[in-house]
Formats: C-alpha cells, sequence, structure tokens
C-alpha cells in the first residue's frame, strides 16, 4: 500500500510570511498540531506546530502578532512521498520522532500522512505502532 491511498489529501497549510498569530488561530480553529509552510513559490518550506509557537514566540516574549512564521517553524522537513510504502512511511515516523509527514511531490504539498491514518490502513497498523513506541521511547527514559 502506497502513501497516496492513506494521506489526507486537503491540507490546511500557512503561508512563510503570515503572523505567528494566524498561525495559531488556525492551529485551534482546525483543531489540529502541524501545519505545513509554504513559501511564495509553493513549495514546502518548513512545518510549524503549536510547540514552535509557544518555545519560539510565546515563552521569549515575542510578539504573536509581529513574528513572521518563518522565523519559528521548523525548516527542517522530514516528508514522505506519495509512492512511499506505508510501511516505510511508518518506520521513517520512528526514526525521526514525528506524528505526522507532510506528502510532498515535485516540491509541493500534496497531503499528510499521520500515524492515525496509518494505523486505520489495512495491515499498517501494527507499523504505526512500532513507530509510536520509537516515539515515545525516549519520553518513557525520562
Amino acid at each position: 500500500m502506497k502513501v497516496r491511498d492513506v494521506m489526507t489529501k486537503h491540507v490546511i497549510r500557512i503561508g512563510d510570511q503570515e503572523p505567528v498569530e494566524v498561525a495559531a488561530r488556525m492551529l485551534t480553529h482546525y483543531n489540529i498540531g502541524v501545519l505545513p509552510v509554504c513559501g511564495s513559490d509553493g513549495k514546502v518550506c518548513g512545518v510549524v506546530t503549536d510547540r514552535d509557537l509557544v518555545t519560539r514566540c510565546m515563552a521569549p516574549g515575542r510578539n504573536a502578532g509581529i513574528v513572521k512564521v518563518q522565523d519559528v517553524m521548523t525548516g527542517r522537513v522530514i516528508a514522505a512521498a506519495p509512492d512511499m510504502e506505508v510501511g516505510v512511511a511508518s518506520h521513517l515516523m520512528g526514526r525521526e520522532q514525528v506524528r505526522r509527514l507532510p506528502v510532498v511531490e515535485n516540491g509541493r504539498l500534496c497531503g499528510v500522512v499521520s500515524l492515525a491514518d496509518l494505523a486505520n490502513a489495512e495491515d499498517h497498523a501494527i507499523d504505526a505502532a512500532d513507530a509510536l513506541s520509537e516515539i515515545t521511547a525516549n519520553i518513557c527514559k525520562k
């Protein structure tokens, strides 16, 4: 089974020049934990999470109405390709300690695949469980 078969195709995204305040409102409004960030060329240039907003904007006392998403986002994008095998995507999530992967084709966002998507995929629930175990392993050690 391929990532394209299980991914969410209609993805909420944000531009890199938007204020952090907009990202926070979008995360809250859509009840999501990550927003793919696209540059003016439409290509994925990062992701922003609620944790990014707190640790890189709110905690240091920066103004969320002025600070741009590009200044707080995670620029290292761990992504899947639509033709990637679901098991490979699951392993990638575990290794990289992420619960969601943007799905990118030719630099452009075409979906997002989450652990929940993998868990719901026929014959891949164990892969998702293994990935979650890897993701949470260092949390349990603390």
